[in-house]
């Protein structure tokens, strides 16, 4: 069964708002990975490395509101209205690409589905009505 998540971007304030929401949610964060962190940390201004590549919060029974912070230096920009994606997990590689195929036919792939440096097999697309999706599929190891 697949499980949907509201991700957000923003314009660099990730961390301020996170901060917001966990005081009106409650609860702890799941997530923090900063930009340092990743394979392009290096490449980055000290202040964009400490920006924040991935965030997650629990806010509901199997809800999480996830977000990144959208660096210009990286191409990202953050447009009020259309700085969300809607993130899917799913249960298999195989769901992951059969609803990747089907959300892109007609619309834009973004990021194909593919192994990432966080161990998410991961893709990106814009459907054909301008909605924007992550798919991710997270193998769980064998008991």
């Amino acid at each position: 069964m697949a499980t949907f998540n509201p991700y957000l971007n923003f314009n660099g304030n990730t961390e301020e708002a996170f901060t917001f929401y966990k005081s009106v949610f409650g609860g702890e964060f799941i997530a923090l990975q900063r930009f340092k962190d990743t394979p392009e940390g290096a490449k980055l201004s000290a202040t964009e490395a400490e920006k924040i590549m991935h965030i997650a919060l629990p806010i509901g029974s199997g809800t999480l509101l996830m977000a990144t912070d959208a660096l210009e230096s990286m191409g990202h920009t953050v447009t009020p209205g259309s700085n969300f994606h809607l993130s899917i997990n799913v249960d298999n590689k195989e769901e992951a690409d059969r609803l990747y195929g089907k959300l892109s036919a007609g619309g834009v792939a973004v990021m194909p589905m593919k192994k990432e440096f966080w161990g998410s097999y991961f893709g990106m697309l814009t459907d054909p009505f301008g909605i924007q999706w992550m798919i991710s599929f997270d193998e769980k190891p064998a008991a």
